[in-house]
């Protein structure tokens, strides 16, 4: 139910009042596919972000979709889109010691993942809420949280017109992503932060080029770590291990690929097709957890709870998951368990936990720690021996990159 009349009380006038079982800060993978799932259930939503619809479709970011996650997106009709236009792989290639070495996904555990850009995702979620009439507003601005304590909270916004909205809900969820204002709304005294920074970072590049290989390669070497990735037939995505500070600008064409060419160099005269750089950007390495992910009517989500390296591509698919939970546990606390909730935390976190030690272990496993000596090196070169010659340490390996069904992690 909406007011047109300006409302007026401590916290200032507004000209719109709504009420909705539940209010969304953050319309990325994780709201979008949150407001879906309980649009499917009956339970209205309103979804907002800082950012316009067009910045979010602009921001190039992780393109591995595990099995599980792409399910959900086909089967609850998001769209089919992933089956048409991504790419399904059914393995990823190890490089190490000037060797490629295969893990075969489908052989080892029937699964694969696809290459699906997070950008095409949001596509597909926002024209999903347009199609179905879902509500989301893009360009807000002076976003307001208020009595998350209470069974009352609110939230508050500014439109691109600059006109003044607050939305009353049942439960407000912060999908607000990594620098969320939401995670804040837990006393401090009442949340715990756990986190690690990393000593080095990812150089990353979009290049004009064909592919070099036709699923993602993970090349460790004296040199140090690459990432050989995909995105169109003519546009390639990549990567190579460098330091948090180096500046992006400050690299020629011909010194990134003579570094990514280093990385990836071996015995059977495997190199990359360069191209033009369209894109360089330096990519920080940070692990997060906050914990609680509840607190009164407030539930966090995705970024907002959690971050983990990029090497595992877990990131994204971490996101959906909390929300295909948070969205099953809000449908039967809107039924009148509100028990249920607590339910969401413990069946989020030993995900989270789990993909954490994934994302921590492939890290350690393929970079190269700044000082490291040649111990460490052929450390590293032992523990990959021992991941790839053996079938148990190569389903280890495509246990934890395809992702755990969600029963798995209940």
């Amino acid at each position: 139910m909406t007011s047109p009349s300006p409302t007026a009380d401590d916290h200032g006038e507004v000209d719109t009042v709504t009420e909705v079982p539940v209010a969304i800060v953050g319309a990325g993978p994780a709201g979008l596919l949150l407001a879906h799932l309980l649009g499917r259930a009956g339970v209205e939503t309103v979804a907002i972000d800082t950012r316009t619809r067009e910045e979010i479709e602009s921001t190039h970011r992780a393109g591995i979709l595990e099995a599980d996650a792409a399910r959900t997106l086909v089967e609850t009709g998001v769209s089919d889109r992933i089956l048409r236009e991504g790419d399904e792989h059914a393995g990823i290639e190890l490089r190490f010691g000037g060797r490629a070495h295969r893990i075969d996904f489908q052989d080892l555990v029937g699964e694969s993942v696809w290459l699906y850009p997070q950008t095409a995702v949001f596509v597909d979620l926002a024209d999903a809420r347009d199609r179905d009439g879902g509500t989301v507003h893009f360009g807000t601005s002076g976003t307001e949280v208020l009595d998350v304590e209470s069974d009352r909270p609110r939230m508050r916004w500014t439109g691109p017109d600059g006109t003044r909205h607050e939305v009353r809900a049942r439960y407000v969820v912060g999908a607000d992503g990594s620098r969320s204002q939401c995670r804040e709304l837990v006393p401090a005294d009442h949340r715990t932060q756990h986190a690690r920074e990393y000593p080095f970072a990812w150089f990353g590049i979009m290049a004009e080029a064909p592919k070099s290989a036709p699923e993602l390669v993970y090349a460790h070497s004296e040199h140090g770590f690459a990432l050989i990735s995909q995105r169109t037939e003519s546009v390639q995505r990549m990567y190579f291990q460098c330091d948090p500070d180096d500046d992006p600008a400050a690299w020629s064409d011909d010194r990134i690929w003579t570094t990514l060419q280093a990385r990836v160099a071996g015995e059977d005269g495997f190199r990359l097709l360069e191209g033009p750089v369209l894109e360089r950007t330096v990519l920080r390495f940070r692990s997060f957890v906050q914990e609680p992910m509840r607190w009164g009517s407030l539930l966090l989500a995705g970024d907002a709870a959690h971050t983990v390296p990029p090497t595992g591509a877990r990131g994204l698919n971490l996101a959906l998951h909390d929300v295909t939970v948070l969205a099953e546990v809000l449908v039967e606390a809107l039924g009148g368990t509100d028990a249920a909730l607590d339910d969401y935390q413990r069946r989020a976190l030993r995900r989270v936990w789990r993909a954490q030690n994934f994302s921590y272990w492939m890290t350690q496993l393929l970079h190269a720690a700044p000082g490291g000596s040649s111990f460490d090196l052929r450390r590293q070169l032992g523990e990959l021996d021992n991941v790839v010659s053996t079938r148990a340490g190569r389903t280890y390996l495509a246990e934890q990159y395809t992702g755990w069904p969600t029963r798995d992690t209940d």
